[in-house]
């Protein structure tokens, strides 16, 4: 039985399978950040949800993947942890 990154290693040598996750990668990003900047404030997805008036099932959502926040739902989440939020533009593959 192989574990989960050694699954991922073999199909992401298939050239579509790939392109698909690599497609995937500034969602994965964000998610990333959100959790991060939320365990870095010490606070659970509740304590969150107190402070943003945005609903933990929510939050839940966005951290799993299965919803994508506005730009705005991205501010109030940020002020909810003592942050600000940056968005960047950055050069990429032409």
């Amino acid at each position: 039985m192989t574990n989960y990154k050694d699954y991922l290693n073999e199909q992401l040598q298939d050239e579509a399978f790939k392109k698909e996750w690599d497609a995937l990668e500034p969602e994965f990003a964000i998610i990333q950040a959100i959790l991060d900047a939320r365990k870095s404030a010490g606070l659970t997805q509740k304590e969150l949800a107190e402070k943003t008036g945005i609903a933990q099932s929510d939050i839940s959502k966005l951290e799993n993947g299965s919803a994508n926040p506005s730009l705005k739902t991205l501010q109030r989440l940020a002020w909810g942890m003592g942050m600000h939020l940056k968005l960047e533009f950055v050069p990429g593959i032409k």
